[in-house]
């Protein structure tokens, strides 16, 4: 039995290695997004514990020192710092827009700070009569700073320049995104640490702070110490204590490790799946081929266990080789998955692990497939009987089939008549060959579809909503004259302003802090458009507008009424009718007339700052004369914003995307080659009798190749809807709170997976025709013994 398994193998070798490997994607997925995420978490976890990240934060407009001292009392604070922070404009010679920063105090006399910086070139900043900084890492690298260059801001209304002594990173800024911006920009947005002395003198905090971070004791309660917190912070303007949960940065990374944890498990099964699919048509196929073989074997006084046993020991055979390929290529695939990841999230070291437990789950997995594939073929194998199984096949009877009755066969050539006649009476295995070029079509759907929703999303986001060519962000809330201060700028020629206020929006238990803008009634540079990509309007007294994924988040409807907590300044609460929810792609969302927000804050006309259109040949003066005003804290330029995000994540996206294409396009040759391989293996004898009988090779070659065309055309319309299904499974998988895609699939994308499995199945058929070449006529005639 053990010489009657090699035999098999050495003669099904193809399709064993075909099987391996497709087994072997699956368990490379597997292992490679699970190390990937086993090694981002270590080491994250290693990063907040070593630099103290923080439990909980809170911001204020101005506090004394003693309110620090009065929270560090609260119980179940074990620690806290007080800080200053501003965002500020800077002045970068090489960039004819202004760049921002975040300018954060530090104490340099603490050994341990919270939030602690890691230091990567130069030194903490000593001398206190100069502006020494240190500068975070990314925002260096984008601007080619060293230690000893220099950095001009306006810090307080007046322009100073700032000597960078050093370059570090924190675990409170590992994903650092500017306000307004979909993505990072490491050119244009930056944090910068300066010594807690020189921002007091900066910007008149003396003896104060505007920031709060706390350390929770290893039992404390963060919901209570958020109530004590929020009470002592609200008479200084306390917006509100948050968790990390809700911090910027963290949140970001939690997010892309849950969708990294999603896509652990959606693309293997797919793999997975296919090749359970692939092993039961092979095994099948394997059976019915050796049902005389196996007749004999029984005669001869083999038990069905033993029977069983050879073909299992088969199945566990070509396991063995997809364990072997798939961990090594997963290890190897995730050391690059996770160096692709600590570019866009920071960290000091790279704890690289190897989910060992996950590897040998997938093993489990991957056997489990397999042997539910192969099962019913095994089991067909145990419960074969000899004397029916050497009982010659009855003759096959051609008048029922749907070509003779309908005279489609009399319109047919021979060859024509024989691949027709060849697939009607073989109706199961045609079933399973067309659903397995489907799968194939399907994985290749899957596998490009991306591209076309982030296009997507970049023409709805860039193109279609956003019409501004600049968004201005003030330093505190100005008067209605400053837009007239704004409109005499150089080039702009039209001018939205805007309100942005802090609430927590609640129903019920569930609550969501967000930035509630108040736009105009009929706003045209920046606009919300709804589901049939038309512009949302904001009439007075019209509710509350919110985005799908804020009503997901919050369990409300539309026409249902939530609580709006102001967290800034009146500090009230009112109810408010959600009267519009509208798509969208980034964080959840909220918009309200602007008339009706201030009323609400009980202020006159107050700005947080514009949109504005700009004449496009006087952008450099209207940059010139921004870079001078110390009233405004951020510049969002929309076209540098476009084509920062499309080369960021066209960067991200692109080596993934040729992954998937390569495992893609490893299942579809892997199954239609396997299809061919066993076509020809069924129709060897019958395929050699037509040569004997005087039919000419290329006529030979027609009948098989005629048998695999119309299965591959038959499979493109049954895998092009199956990869739409799970292509829309894929979206739903990776929806997070700070990302959606949404689905959309181009015809260029049905067109290249149309193309790429005829090719894949035109190259099988080149193939397999050498091997019809080459056929040994009297060996494959003989009879057998």
């Amino acid at each position: 039995m053990n010489r009657l398994l090699m035999a098999d193998l050495k003669r099904m070798w193809r399709q064993g290695l075909a099987i391996s490997i497709l087994l072997g994607c699956g368990i490379a997925l597997f292992v490679m997004t699970n190390s990937s995420m086993l090694s981002l978490q270590r080491t994250r976890d290693q990063y907040y514990r070593d630099y103290r990240f923080a439990d909980l934060f809170t911001v204020l407009v101005r506090a004394p020192h003693s309110l620090a001292e009065r929270v560090r009392d609260v119980p179940g604070v074990q620690d806290v710092q007080s800080r200053i922070v501003r965002d500020v404009l800077l002045d970068i010679p090489d960039m004819v827009e202004p760049a921002s920063c975040r300018l954060v105090s530090i104490d340099t006399r603490e050994a341990t700070p919270m939030n602690g910086i890691h230091l990567l070139l130069g030194r903490f900043p000593q001398d206190q009569d100069r502006s020494e900084v240190i500068v975070s890492e990314l925002f260096a690298a984008g601007h080619g700073f060293r230690p000893g260059d220099t950095l001009n801001c306006i810090m307080g209304g007046r322009k100073q320049t700032l000597r960078i002594v050093g370059i570090g990173m924190s675990p409170e800024f590992v994903y650092v995104v500017q306000p307004g911006m979909l993505i990072t920009d490491d050119r244009r947005f930056g944090v910068v640490w300066m010594p807690r002395r020189q921002m007091e003198a900066a910007f008149n905090m003396e003896g104060a702070f505007n920031q709060l971070s706390i350390q929770l004791q290893p039992r404390g309660n963060a919901d209570e110490v958020i109530l004590q917190v929020d009470r002592l912070t609200r008479p200084y303007g306390g917006t509100g204590a948050y968790d990390r949960e809700d911090q910027i940065s963290h949140r970001r990374v939690a997010d892309e490790m849950a969708q990294m944890k999603t896509m652990a498990f959606v693309t293997p099964a797919i793999f997975l799946a296919v090749s359970a699919f692939l092993c039961n048509i092979v095994f099948t196929r394997l059976v019915n081929q050796q049902t005389e073989q196996i007749a004999t074997l029984r005669a001869f006084g083999y038990r069905a266990r033993e029977i069983g046993w050879h073909y299992t020991q088969m199945v566990m055979l070509l396991v063995s080789i997809a364990t072997l390929i798939g961990w090594a290529v997963g290890w190897r695939l995730s050391w690059w998955m996770t160096s692709e990841y600590v570019k866009f999230f920071r960290f000091p070291t790279v704890d690289n692990q190897f989910a060992a437990g996950h590897a040998l789950a997938a093993v489990g997995i991957g056997a489990g497939a397999a042997m539910i594939g192969t099962f019913a073929a095994i089991r067909k194998a145990t419960r074969l009987q000899p004397a029916e199984a050497m009982r010659p096949a009855a003759p096959k009877d051609y008048r029922g089939l749907i070509a003779e009755r309908t005279g489609l066969s009399k319109l047919l050539s021979p060859v024509g008549r024989m691949v027709v006649r060849r697939l009607e009476t073989n109706r199961l295995a045609t079933t399973l060959a067309v659903l397995g070029m489907g799968l194939a079509v399907a994985v290749l759907v899957l596998g490009s579809y991306m591209q076309n929703t982030i296009d997507f999303v970049m023409q709805f986001q860039f193109q279609k909503s956003q019409h501004q060519d600049v968004m201005l962000t003030f330093v505190d809330t100005m008067s209605e004259s400053s837009i007239h201060d704004v409109m005499h700028l150089p080039g702009v020629t039209a001018a939205e302003p805007y309100r942005s206020v802090p609430v927590r929006l609640r129903n019920g238990v569930r609550s969501r802090r967000v930035g509630l803008m108040g736009l105009d009634d009929q706003p045209t540079l920046y606009r919300i458009l709804d589901d049939h990509e038309q512009p949302v309007s904001f009439p007075v007294r019209g509710g509350l507008t919110i985005s799908e994924k804020m009503a997901q988040l919050l369990d409300a409807q539309l026409g249902e009424t939530v609580w709006l907590d102001i967290l800034d300044r009146t500090q009230a609460s009112h109810q408010i009718e959600i009267a519009k929810v509208f798509p969208n792609f980034t964080d959840p969302s909220a918009y309200l007339n602007r008339y009706q927000l201030h009323q609400l804050l009980e202020e006159s006309q107050q700005y947080s700052g514009a949109f504005l259109s700009v004449d496009s040949d006087q952008m450099i003066d209207f940059y010139r004369e921004v870079k001078q005003m110390p009233s405004i804290a951020g510049v969002v330029d929309k076209h540098a914003a476009e084509a920062s995000f499309r080369e960021t994540v066209a960067g991200s996206t692109s080596l993934m995307r040729i992954v998937n294409g390569i495992f893609s396009g490893l299942i579809a040759l892997g199954v239609i080659y396997n299809c061919a391989i066993i076509i020809l293996a069924e129709r060897a004898r019958d395929l050699a009798t037509l040569r004997v009988m005087g039919f000419r090779r290329h006529e030979v070659s027609l009948v098989l190749l005629g048998e695999l065309a119309v299965i591959t055309l038959l499979a493109i319309p049954v895998g092009l809807p199956i990869g739409y299904g799970l292509s829309y499974l894929t979206t739903l998988a990776l929806d997070t709170e700070t990302h959606r895609f949404p689905l959309v699939i181009e015809r260029s994308t049905y067109s290249y997976s149309t193309v790429v499995v005829i090719a894949a199945a035109s190259l099988s058929a080149l193939y397999v025709r050498r091997m019809l070449n080459s056929l040994d006529l009297v060996a494959v005639l003989k009879v057998k013994e």
